[in-house]
Order: structure tokens, then C-alpha cells, then sequence
């Protein structure tokens, strides 16, 4: 009887889904995906017992799942009131649509995070720009992904052209953050990984002047049709951009893992760069984290992030009692 529980994978994107699905037949996880975005939902259904493991994007609009947003919260809702086990739930869902609300919970936790002036409307941008006046800055998008909507200000009158030429795209709920560029002596950014409330490993991205450092293999494989990470992946050149951290900061892993755990956070890959007084900002919470396996080849520990994920579901699985 219990074999026949499963694992439900609440996602969007088939193609991110591929190698968990290879993890997971690997170790005999039995699992079902439900794909969402417009749909109908009977709330006064009962759920299926099992364990629901949200892997929904904020980059969902960027590919026409507009109505994602809403059928994720209200389902992951509906489980919670079931009292459902779900890994990353609505208050995680709440994260990965909001970088404000990721600057916030970062900042009250202690960890240093840019200036961040946030614009509610785009007609507020230049606004916003005016009262940080810290150049160079950064615009970016309150719900984003893969560097979606992210530029780089040099000046004000860079902005108010921008602005005039729409090259400021609108975004998902037409919120801003306007953030200083952190100086840094580093040509990387710091990702480090954590599966089931665990330290996996530390990735280095090495973004050459991109700000889409999606990792997921299918970024660096076929970028044109999944991921348009052109400068960061420079397949004619075969030039990787991932590498693993050999000697990750174990300190900081572990503020971090209790960062997680204290919000519930159970998957999820956590963003910063060191500015040149070697102090880690913070600028992100990857809440539906990717796995790049030629990075993950170099590992000292022999980390598979995905394979990873499928254990931790299979040791939630045998914890049900029916």
C-alpha cells in the first residue's frame, strides 16, 4: 500500500522537468507531474495523499503561462489546507514572485543586500532612479528569471532614452527594482545549493556582462530555443560558465542553511557576489533552482542536484503514514 504513494512535481516547464525525471526513475521514485497554468480546480475535492514538491518559475509569463501565478498559489493552498505534505509551499511561492519580498527577508535576517529603491509602475522608474542616484545601477524586475527585463543604467539620461524607446519592457506586475551595481574584484557571481534543507555545493557563474545566468542544461545546450543565454554560453567558443566551488565558504553555507529552515525553504539556490572588501551581497533566492551537470562532473563531493532532489522525495515519501 505504500509503495503506491507518490511524488506530485507541480511545474510549468517541460523541458527543466527532463532531468529530474531521469533522477527520479534512477532511484524507483514514483511520481506523477502536474503541469499548471489555465485549468479548473475543484476545491472540494480531497488531494491524493503523497508528497508535492512545487517546482513553479517566476520566468512563467516569459513563456505564455500567464495564469500560473494564481493556479500554483491556489493549489498549493488547497494541499496546505489538507494538511498535504508540500515542499516549497505558498509562502516560498510568495518568494520566488518577488524579489522585494527576497531583498526584505534577506535584509531583516542580517545577510547585505544592494540599495534598492523599488518602483510600483513603470512610469515611476525614472522616479526611483532619481532618488538612488547611485551610478552605475541596475533595473530589474519585481518578478523575473533568467535575467529577464534586467538592464544596466549608467546615467539618467541612458534611463529617460530607454524609457522613450520602450526598452524597458513591461513586466508581470509592473514593479521595479531600481539597485546599485556592486563593485566587485570578482568576474563571477556565487550560487550555492541547498536540497531538503542540506549544503549540496557551491557553484561559481561566470556571467561575462550577461545578467541570464540560468544554469539548466538546457540553457547551455540549445540556447535559441530554451534559454537565450548567448553571452554567458558561448557555444561556439565552448566556453563554460559553471564551475564548481572548490572551496566554498562553509561559514556562510551554514548561516544560509539556517536562513532556509527558519522560512521553510527546502529546495533552492541562493545568489551573491563579494564586493571588494569581500563582504557577500545578496541579490537573489532561487526558489525553483536548475542543475548544470558539467558543472556538477566537477564536483568533490559527487553532488548531483537533481538526483539529490529525487532522494530527498523518496526519504519524504517513506515518512507518510496511511
Amino acid at each position: 500500500m505504500k509503495n503506491q504513494l507518490k511524488s506530485y512535481i507541480i511545474h510549468e516547464n517541460e523541458e527543466w522537468l527532463i532531468p529530474l525525471r531521469k533522477a527520479l526513475k534512477k532511484f524507483d521514485v514514483q511520481y506523477e507531474e502536474w503541469l499548471l497554468n489555465d485549468m479548473i480546480i475543484n476545491i472540494d475535492k480531497t488531494p491524493p495523499n503523497g508528497v508535492f514538491f512545487s517546482r513553479m518559475s517566476a520566468s512563467n509569463f516569459t513563456r505564455n503561462h500567464l495564469h500560473s501565478n494564481q493556479s500554483t498559489n491556489i493549489i498549493l493552498t488547497w494541499l496546505e489546507n489538507h494538511n498535504r505534505r508540500v515542499i516549497n509551499g505558498t509562502n516560498v511561492l510568495e518568494l520566488e514572485f518577488s524579489k522585494v519580498l527576497q531583498q526584505l527577508l534577506l535584509k531583516k535576517s542580517g545577510f547585505k543586500t544592494p540599495k534598492t529603491i523599488v518602483a510600483v509602475g513603470t512610469n515611476r522608474i525614472k522616479e526611483a532612479a532619481s532618488n538612488l542616484n547611485i551610478y552605475p545601477m541596475i533595473v530589474k524586475p519585481n518578478q523575473g528569471g533568467k535575467g529577464f527585463g534586467v538592464k544596466l543604467i549608467n546615467t539618467i539620461n541612458e534611463l529617460d532614452t530607454m524609457l522613450k524607446d520602450n526598452l524597458i519592457t513591461s513586466s508581470k506586475d509592473d514593479t521595479w527594482l531600481l539597485q546599485e551595481k556592486i563593485s566587485t574584484n570578482d568576474d563571477f557571481i556565487t550560487r550555492m545549493e541547498f536540497v531538503g534543507g542540506n549544503f549540496i555545493y557551491s557553484l561559481k557563474v561566470y556571467s561575462k556582462n550577461s545578467f541570464e545566468l540560468c544554469p539548466a542544461d538546457t540553457c547551455e545546450i540549445d540556447f535559441d530555443e530554451f534559454c537565450p543565454v548567448n553571452e554567458i554560453n558561448d557555444i561556439k567558443n565552448s566556453q563554460p560558465s559553471f564551475f564548481i566551488d572548490k572551496t566554498p565558504d562553509k561559514e556562510l553555507a551554514k548561516e544560509l542553511t539556517l536562513f532556509l529552515k527558519k522560512h521553510q525553504i527546502e529546495v533552492a539556490g541562493v545568489e551573491f557576489i563579494r564586493n571588494k572588501d569581500g563582504v557577500p551581497i545578496f541579490y537573489d533566492i532561487n526558489t525553483n533552482t536548475n542543475y548544470n551537470l558539467n558543472a556538477e562532473k566537477q564536483s568533490i563531493n559527487n553532488k548531483n542536484g537533481m538526483e539529490e532532489i529525487a532522494l530527498f522525495l523518496k526519504s519524504e515519501l517513506n515518512k507518510i503514514k496511511i
